[in-house]
């Protein structure tokens, strides 16, 4: 081989290589671009966007591409290589050969561009997708053969790539981004409750919200009238539950604003109201409705309030629309409304907790993640922990952080103390080797 000739086999090489590190490039490009960025910015009109939203919706065949056409380039690569290294060194030449085009292929077919593409996915992605199209096109019918025969090879061993196996539904995906991102500073707490608190409306069911009927207050129609209109007119509730006799015989819902017009129309007279006449028809709902759900149905019935009953019909409590768009919004304190009570954070960074106090309004005031999947509240969960009604004194030790018994009543922890350890970071199940 003369000169010339060698001068054109290392200028064929090197195209070959800077083919290669397009392929590369392209891959991890085209692989790592956010989906969703590709969908928003092709409904904003971008073209460029759109070709690679038609590329990556048939992954397997645009990575066959890929792989076909970075692989013919780096085989005829080493090919040519060899050929005019044993021109110049001769039998050591195969060495020679196999030692430099390990390294070019290396680094500049393969780790440069891929390096290169993960910094910037998107943008590269839109570059090199007019590109890629027509590669796809031409490596359609390979591709498509070699789709055939790598589904018959794993149907042998028992995968089906066919087969739909989502990991994480779309609202967990959505999770895991929001966290990502609020770990690393792009997304404020506040904006990260918000969508996170939309998201759980799917999961989260009404008795895991509701007032508990120890906390409900109710009004008595036993009782002689003047002295329930006066508790309702005292009363910071807009709606009350009025029952007969037994707190379970619920008969009605007093609302404020038809108690003050019968006010009006009987000019004052207490006595001339008759409060089970001017109550609403009581709108009861499962303790298992999801917040979705009962969100729609208060739309749906153009209610704000509902009792909540178990299986058995027994009162479990109540739940209103406000109740709910807070576990969107946050709290929502009106003029009537006093400031929740329940966290009190000390000096030396524990925090005293009322028992009743619930593990979700916890986990949102302290940034913590305290599961909630066993116990609403966080008395009942140092209770599933510990596996009995602990004693005043005692102290548990779980996801990270030390409970300390403050106070209880008879079968009822009433305030713990709670202690982050390590930060508040669960103790990992396995140790790196």
């Amino acid at each position: 081989m003369d000169g010339g000739s060698s001068a054109l086999t290392g200028i064929v090489i090197f195209v070959l290589l800077l083919a290669s590190a397009f392929f590369s490039g392209s891959e991890t490009a085209l692989t790592a671009a956010s989906r969703a960025q590709m969908h928003k910015l092709e409904l904003d009109g971008n073209r460029r966007a759109r070709r690679v939203n038609i590329l990556i919706r048939d992954r397997e065949r645009l990575i066959g591409a890929i792989l076909l056409g970075n692989n013919l380039v780096q085989t005829l690569a080493a090919a040519l290589a060899t050929v005019l290294f044993l021109d110049l060194f001769g039998d050591s030449g195969i060495a020679v050969a196999t030692l430099v085009m390990t390294v070019l292929t290396l680094v500049f077919g393969e780790v440069l561009p891929k390096t290169a593409a993960i910094t910037r996915p998107e943008a590269m992605a839109m570059t090199v997708a007019p590109i890629m199209r027509w590669i796809v096109l031409v490596f359609a019918p390979f591709t498509a053969l070699l789709k055939s025969v790598i589904r018959w090879s794993l149907r042998l061993i028992g995968i089906d790539i066919g087969a739909e196996n989502p990991v994480l539904s779309p609202a967990d995906e959505l999770r895991g981004a929001l966290e990502l991102h609020h770990a690393e500073g792009r997304v404020e707490k506040e904006a990260r409750d918000l969508i996170r608190g939309a998201l759980d409306l799917e999961e989260i069911r009404v008795e895991e919200i509701m007032v508990h009927r120890k906390s409900m207050e109710m009004v008595d129609l036993d009782q002689p009238t003047e002295q329930a209109i006066a508790q309702a007119l005292k009363s910071k509730f807009t709606r009350l539950p009025i029952h007969r006799g037994d707190a379970e015989n619920i008969v009605g819902v007093l609302h404020a604003k038809d108690l003050l017009k019968a006010l009006w129309d009987a000019e004052g007279d207490s006595a001339r109201i008759d409060l089970a006449a001017i109550s609403r028809e009581p709108y009861f709902t499962p303790e298992t409705t999801t917040l979705a759900e009962q969100l729609d149905n208060f739309k749906t019935k153009q209610e704000h309030f509902a009792l909540v009953v178990d299986e058995y019909g027994a009162l479990m409590g109540l739940v209103t629309l406000e109740d709910i768009l807070e576990e969107i919004v946050g709290e929502i304190e009106d003029e009537y409304d006093s400031p929740v009570q329940g966290v009190r954070p000390q000096a030396d960074g524990s925090i005293n907790v009322d028992g009743d106090v619930t593990i979700r309004d916890l986990n949102k005031a302290m940034d913590w993640t305290l599961p909630d999947a066993e116990a609403v509240t966080v008395a009942g969960l140092v209770i599933h922990e510990a596996q009995s009604i602990p004693e005043v004194g005692q102290t548990f030790s779980f996801h990270g952080f030390r409970f300390h018994i403050l106070r209880r009543r008879r079968n009822q922890i009433t305030a713990l103390k709670i202690t982050p350890i390590d930060g508040g970071k669960p103790e990992p199940e396995y140790t790196d080797i």
